[in-house]
């Protein structure tokens, strides 16, 4: 069977069990501040989980795609090296939400093995919760009984709980679990060995294939668990290990899953794929992780410093490295990947299709611009000085840190020169700068507690600003060393940060009005609104008023709205491949990233400026309809953002059928009208292929209007009223320029007389001629020339001339090319120098600068210099 077949059977198997095939949802995970990305397939079902969403269906089945590379499941530095490690792989998984639970998981897990996928029974192992007496949890009798319906029991195994025992975290849903394992060792390797000893022994060829998770408890704050009031079954078969049991490789990098992007590269390479190991793993990171990038940015995330983008770019800069020292790739190669890798999920993840020229088009950039990267750590290290012939592990750590370089890499040109790497200091570093990240994000959050029973909380606020509530519950987080409170209100007006947009504030006031506390933000959590406090109100029981920030919400509104007047305006102007990329939507301002590989000109963004303004003048009435059904929303022309995980019932935002027409959530002005005017402030790159605009509307835009006639005034004011400003703004720079010519031509004459005035001044100490002189003169440039005309003039020259311009001191330092021969530096001279006057420099070892904070100085200066003449 093909990879595409096996998939297809998996999906068609369950739908023939009544359940309800569901997209995969988005690699990169919004509103749960808990994970960057989709790590495990029960993510998108987490609020169900949670009872804090309603199920829609209670057997689902679906195909998601997962990225491990942080948190405690990080398995990048596996990847490539092994034969089953990933960055991006799929989970396979079958759900169900209080509906079946062991017996049927069991025994449609092993009914799809055996009698569809056809896996001898004597290759399957099973594994079940053999208890934990610390817990208070006894054997999970059950499912050994049921397994033994179908299994020798030589063939079922218990598990300890580190092994079956699955927990989504710290705190929340768990339960035991039960997997199955495929011994693929060969006959004599079995002979040898039983493979009963080797289940969850890390042995490469008795691998895991399938988790039936039985979700029964919840883990709460204080490590104590909970029955849950529904029985839930979660369940994950890794798809890439399914594909290389059934095509009887030893690899799941010889499928046909990986296949075709490794033998692009060996061919594109010129080396055989299998001829030598540290060229077959090269070509493994290569064809795994193009994945992993291809998908995050179909998803929306682009590569950048912090956060989800720092993990793409980490394991793109990964992927580059291997093929820049293993393969010979000193040219950008990685973006040829992409269109292959798009046209074998063809009719599967049809974003990744879709945005093909894009994807390839950013990952080209991030190469091109790694590739100098790496070119200036190379330069670094050559330059580096070993002592004793070890490499700091300081130094180590900050080419890793900065410049992309992992510590092998910098292992290996430490050998070709003889050299040690200290790693015990790069691992302290290492540590330290772990450690840090994880103090700065750590959250301590408690658990619920509930005040008023309920399953779920309602959204009103599209109709409604204000309206009387109750609390349902509250919990105490600490982040940064900051205390709040997380309130859920049985129905909120408060829009929660989405899409963009910002989340609402205001007040919740005790029903006699009396008494209020503050609401500082809103946000999603798993589908959940939460409210954000720093105190809680005195009595939680009763009626409440909810009551949002009106002047906030509508500013945030004539934002929002106006970034779908943009979004289509730019669609217009530059074209239709444009996509939204990513905005921010506040009460100030709005930021719009989009799809675009040019800068937008001047003349662009005032066409785009005037369609804008001219739908704000028209006052188009908003078209809002809520719970359409996504396949007619589609299909009615509606714009859809990548990476938005949409249900099966979407709200569509219309201004004007034939303009405007998108999928949103977020709030809007009732006509756009009320935008009043709208206004584009920059437009820049945020990377490759993609641009940003920021604008700002209704208040803003009046008062930027009125700040630039009065700045308009003050310069008419300033220009003696003159009418024609273009006229006279020339007429002040030419004679400006006029101006610089002359002082130039003095400057010029003054250097000729000051060169010929210091070469008398010369002072000769062991073959070396010093000139060390406190220069009068108001331009570094001319300092320049002038120590370049003296170089030329004067042999085995030590020169040093100290400068105040502006009030700022300065220090030149220039030596003869025989003196840098003979080991003097003028970059380290002047370092040492620079210190005399609180600042620093650098440059090249002939000529070198600094400046700095303290004229005061500069005599020590002049008096140092000659302390370097050897």
């Amino acid at each position: 069977m093909t990879a595409k077949e096996i998939r297809q059977a998996f999906l068609s198997f369950f739908e023939s069990k009544q359940h309800h095939v569901v997209p995969s949802a988005p690699i990169v995970v919004k509103n749960d501040p808990t994970l960057m990305f989709t790590n495990a397939g029960m993510n998108q079902f987490k609020d169900l989980f949670l009872g804090e969403a309603a199920i829609k269906y209670s057997r689902v089945a679906d195909t998601q795609r997962c990225l491990r590379v942080s948190g405690k499941h990080n398995d990048l530095e596996e990847v490539g090296i092994d034969t089953y490690h990933h960055t991006m792989f799929e989970m396979l998984g079958n759900w169900s939400f209080g509906d079946y639970f062991k017996k049927e998981a069991i025994a449609w897990s092993w009914e799809l093995l055996t009698e569809v996928y056809k896996i001898p029974k004597e290759k399957l192992y099973v594994t079940y919760f053999e208890g934990d007496e610390k817990e208070g949890l006894a054997k999970d009798q059950e499912a050994f009984d049921l397994w033994k319906q179908y299994v020798d029991e030589s063939h079922i195994l218990p598990g300890n709980k580190k092994d079956n025992f699955w927990e989504m975290g710290d705190t929340g849903p768990c339960g035991p679990c039960s997997e199955i394992h495929v011994d693929c060792r060969t006959d004599e390797e079995k002979a040898l060995v039983d493979g009963a000893s080797l289940v969850n022994a890390d042995h490469p060829q008795v691998i895991e294939i399938w988790n039936n998770v039985f979700m029964q408890f919840n883990r709460l704050k204080d490590g104590s668990l909970q029955s849950l009031p529904a029985k839930h079954v979660d369940t994950g078969m890794g798809f890439e290990r399914l594909v290389r049991v059934l095509q009887d490789k030893t690899s799941n990098y010889d499928t046909d899953v990986f296949q075709p992007l490794i033998q692009f590269i060996a061919d594109k390479a010129g080396i055989k794929y299998g001829a030598d190991e540290k060229t077959d793993i090269a070509m493994r990171v290569m064809a795994d992780h193009i994945r992993a990038i291809s998908f995050v940015i179909a998803d929306g995330q682009l590569p950048s410093n912090n956060k989800a983008g720092y993990v793409i770019r980490r394991i793109l800069r990964r992927a580059v490295r291997y093929a820049y020292t293993f393969l010979n790739f000193k040219e950008p190669f990685l973006n040829q990947l992409v269109p292959l890798l798009a046209d074998q999920f063809k009719g599967v993840f049809d974003e990744l299709v879709s945005q093909q020229d894009f994807v390839q088009k950013v990952v080209l950039e991030e190469e091109v611009s790694f590739l100098r990267t790496l070119s200036t750590g190379i330069q670094r290290f050559e330059k580096y000085q070993a002592v004793n012939n070890i490499v700091e592990g300081t130094f180590a750590f900050e080419l890793s840190d900065t410049f992309g370089f992992p510590i092998d890499l910098t292992e290996l040109m430490a050998r070709e020169k003889g050299w040690t790497v200290d790693l015990v200091a790069y691992e302290q570093a290492l540590k330290k700068q772990k450690d840090d990240s994880r103090a700065a994000t750590a959250i301590d959050t408690s658990d619920w507690v509930i005040v008023n029973a309920d399953d779920q909380s309602e959204f009103v606020g599209y109709d409604d600003l204000e309206i009387e509530t109750e609390i349902l519950k509250y919990r105490k987080v600490k982040a940064k060393g900051k205390e709040q409170y997380q309130i859920v209100l049985r129905q909120t007006p408060f829009y929660a940060e989405s899409g963009g947009q910002v989340g609402d504030t205001g007040r919740l006031e005790d029903h006699s009005r009396q008494f209020w506390i503050d609401i500082t933000d809103t946000k999603k959590e798993n589908g959940l609104t939460v409210h954000f406090a720093d105190i809680l109100p005195d009595n939680l029981e009763g009626k409440f008023w909810a009551v949002v920030d009106e002047d906030k919400r509508i500013l945030t509104e004539d934002n929002h709205s106006a970034t779908h007047l943009l979004h289509a305006a730019l669609k217009q102007v530059l074209g239709q491949h444009v996509n939204q990329k990513g905005s921010l939507v506040n009460a100030d301002y709005l930021r719009f990233d989009f799809s675009h590989f040019a800068k937008v000109t001047d003349e662009e963004l005032a066409q785009i400026e005037v369609i804008v303004n001219q739908k704000i003048r028209q006052n188009i009435k908003l078209k809002e309809q809520r719970n359409v059904p996504y396949q007619d929303a589609i299909e009615s022309g509606v714009t859809a953002l990548f990476g938005e995980k949409y249900g099966d019932f979407v709200r569509m935002i219309t201004f004007d059928d034939h303009f405007s027409k998108e999928l949103c959530g977020g709030t809007h002005v009732k006509a756009t009208g009320q935008i009043g005017s709208f206004k584009i402030v920059s437009e820049s790159a945020v990377a490759a292929g993609v641009r940003r605009i920021e604008a700002i509307t209704a208040d803003k835009a009046e008062q930027f209007f009125l700040d630039q006639r009065k700045e308009l005034g003050q310069l008419k004011t300033l220009l003696n009223g003159s009418k024609d400003l273009p006229a006279a703004v020339q007429a002040l720079l030419d004679e400006n320029a006029k101006l610089k010519k002359e002082i130039e031509k003095s400057t010029l004459e003054r250097v000729n007389t000051l060169k010929h005035e210091i070469v008398h001044h010369v002072r000769g100490i062991h073959g070396i001629n010093l000139i060390a002189k406190h220069i009068d003169i108001q331009s570094a440039e001319a300092v320049k020339n002038l120590a370049f005309s003296l170089k030329d003039m004067v042999d085995n020259l030590f020169l040093v001339f100290t400068t105040e311009i502006d009030g700022k001191p300065g220090i030149t330092v220039m030596l003869s090319d025989h003196l840098v021969k003979k080991g003097l530096n003028a970059s380290n001279i002047v370092r040492e120098l620079g210190k005399e006057i609180q600042g620093g420099g650098g440059g090249q070892p002939f000529y070198a600068t600094a400046g700095g904070k303290n004229p005061a100085g500069l005599k020590a200066v002049l008096e140092k210099a000659e302390s370097f003449i050897p």
